[in-house]
């Protein structure tokens, strides 16, 4: 079973102040508060490596993609093929950060790959600075958390990879979205870090003047079908990286590397086993089907039916003693910098627990 090490709560108010206010469900325990779950150092290097690994499968996978025009199959828009074609030879550095969701990894389970949010993963301050958070008190504690320091690294090492072209960093998210707006803020804060030279818009009042700048848009890339790029923005986790977050990707990999330890089978055609359906471009859980013998067991309404299906062998998920059940999350940005768990039913949705740790 999953140990789990005892924290002090901290207070609501404490989350209220960094103006964490956008996701409590009803009785207001969004976060794990009392509690953190006992990592060992051999787990977090499991984590890192096993994350590491899969990323370079991503690349090798999307390289496929273009090589065979593959685009129809992970359902991408057509109009978006040309730029994606295009920001993987000219921005393959640019992919800012992502998170993989993965499971196992802990309780003697091995680590399986369930998806990888490549374009506008959730969860960052939570992973960040408020599971840092969790542990104030606790003398010499440690976590598999440097997520703030390689993210503001990233931004560096893009701006110094121009040599002042592209001197100015602008952030973007949908108005009226009060999660999103303060993600990409604490973005522009990291940047802010490095002594780089930024500034925030909303997505709807944005405007270029006509000095070069790189872009971070918080608003996913399938979205945006009549996207116009142009030689003065370059983008931070650019239009390639649509192809990452399609879970048709999953599909590709499994074909590339069977073998692999980390992939759970994945088809574009229902499987004979036990599986999982999803939507290319699905997010939150929504419309997903848990099927076995030809009967659904589980399902969920959304938003996503448009999309084509891929279909993933199901995956018994790490439980606790209460039936809950546990998915890591571990952040990557230039290699794999930070992990969390999320808790929850077993389709996990936005109504999730986030459940930090603690390395022992």
């Amino acid at each position: 079973m999953l140990n789990f090490f005892p924290i002090k709560p901290i207070s609501k108010d404490a989350l209220d102040k960094m103006n964490y206010t956008w996701h409590n469900d009803e009785d207001g325990e969004y976060i794990l508060k009392t509690a953190v779950i006992a990592v060992s150092e051999e787990e977090i290097q499991e984590y890192y490596d096993a994350s590491n690994k899969l990323y370079e499968m991503y690349e090798k996978g999307a390289e496929y993609v273009i090589k065979n025009n593959l685009f129809e199959a992970l359902d991408i828009p057509v109009t978006l093929i040309p730029h994606i074609k295009e920001s993987w030879k000219n921005e393959r550095d640019n992919h800012l950060y992502g998170r993989f969701d993965l499971s196992g990894g802990v309780d003697d389970k091995p680590i399986k790959l369930i998806e990888f949010n490549a374009d506008t993963p959730t969860l960052l301050l939570e992973s960040s600075v408020i599971q840092a958070m969790l542990l104030n008190g606790l003398d010499e504690a440690k976590q598999f958390n440097n997520v703030y320091e390689a993210i503001s690294l990233k931004f560096q090492k893009l701006s110094k990879s121009k040599k002042g072209e592209f001197t100015r960093f602008l952030f973007s998210s949908v108005e009226g979205i009060e999660e999103e707006r303060i993600t990409t803020q604490f973005l522009q804060e990291m940047a802010t870090y490095r002594g780089l030279l930024t500034r925030f818009e909303y997505l709807e009042n944005l405007g270029f003047d006509n000095e070069e700048e790189f872009w971070f848009k918080l608003y996913p890339w399938e979205d945006m079908e009549n996207f116009e790029s142009n030689t003065k923005t370059l983008m931070l986790n650019p239009s390639f990286t649509l192809l990452y977050q399609s879970k048709g990707m999953l599909a590709i990999l499994y074909e590339l590397f069977p073998d692999s330890p980390y992939l759970l089978k994945t088809s574009f055609k229902p499987l004979k086993e036990k599986y999982v359906k999803k939507r290319m471009f699905g997010r939150e859980g929504a419309n997903i089907d848990i099927v076995e013998d030809g009967k659904v067991l589980t399902t969920t309404d959304g938003i996503y039916d448009e999309y084509k299906a891929v279909y993933q062998e199901y995956e018994n998920f790490v439980r606790d003693e209460e039936g809950n059940y546990y998915q890591a999350g571990v952040f990557y940005s230039d290699e794999a910098c930070g992990l969390g768990f999320r808790r929850g039913e077993e389709i996990l949705d936005d109504m999730s627990v986030f459940v930090g740790h603690i390395v022992l």
